[in-house]
């Protein structure tokens, strides 16, 4: 990995929601030994299980989804790896906001022109318009 020196911003899944990943997986895994003798009951209670157990390993294997230096960003990439994308390939950084259901959620969105990176306020651990806001501030140095 490059050594950089200077600043680094860093936006991670929040612990919290780790834990309650985790706690439900564990919950799951009790309902599906329980329900043992209901094929459809520990189908159910067992995919719910996988799911869960799954999103709580990538919280832990890539917690930080975003980071930001003065060479570029990285960008968690599949399940666990990264991607580091130089600002020069950066073409925009937005955050599209839509409205369903009278929720509103926003999704950052980081456009190199060859690929789409698409972040969530669960993924930063922090609302999508601050993280653009700071990425674009230290893109430019202000």
């Amino acid at each position: 990995m490059d050594d950089i020196s200077g600043p680094v911003l860093r936006w991670r899944v929040r612990r919290d929601l780790l834990v309650l990943k985790v706690a439900a997986a564990v919950v799951f895994a009790v309902a599906t030994v329980v329900s043992i003798g209901d094929p459809r009951g520990t189908v159910l209670a067992g995919a719910a299980t996988a799911m869960l157990a799954g999103l709580a390993l990538r919280d832990i294997l890539a917690p930080v989804r975003l980071s930001a230096d003065g060479a570029g960003l990285v960008v968690v990439k599949g399940f666990a790896g990264s991607e580091r994308v130089p600002w020069s390939d950066v073409e925009r950084i937005r955050v599209d906001t839509r409205t369903r259901f009278a929720s509103r959620t926003g999704v950052l969105e980081i456009d190199t022109g060859e690929a789409l990176f698409l972040l969530s306020q669960f993924d930063l651990g922090v609302p999508c318009q601050q993280v653009a806001d700071e990425l674009n501030a230290f893109r430019t140095g202000s």
